[in-house]
């Protein structure tokens, strides 16, 4: 399926909800702030090792949020008419001008923390 399939099902069962007059941007930004942080409470006291390998019953939570989550993204994409594959490969562009692989790779130093001469 691809985003534009998901998007018009998600809209279309809004729709027939009458869901759509709930869903202002800052109340769709509001609950995909709390579904990403429902996301990251099922690896809060997880190790690294852990949370790279969560087990089957773990890993069917981890992906029911992800969905809320995507859901959620994609809600606030639709009722503001942005693409969001095309905000996503803007950003990577900027990224990428930001974290310079030279300067950035193997480090997980913010960008502004790069001297001006190019150093770490």
């Amino acid at each position: 399926m691809s985003l534009n399939e998901i998007t018009a099902r998600i809209r279309e069962f809004n729709v027939r909800r009458d869901w759509q007059q709930f869903h202002s941007p800052k109340n769709l930004a509001t609950a995909l702030m709390v579904e990403a942080a429902e996301l990251a409470e099922i690896f809060q006291w997880m190790s690294q090792a852990e949370s790279r390998q969560p087990d089957d019953a773990t890993r069917q939570k981890i992906g029911e949020e992800i969905g809320d989550v995507l859901i959620y993204l994609l809600n606030i994409s639709d009722t503001l008419g942005i693409d969001p594959l095309q905000a996503a490969e803007a950003k990577l562009e900027c990224n990428g001008r930001k974290y310079p692989v030279k300067l950035a790779r193997g480090s997980s130093r913010k960008y502004d923390t790069f001297g001006e001469d190019g150093s770490r």
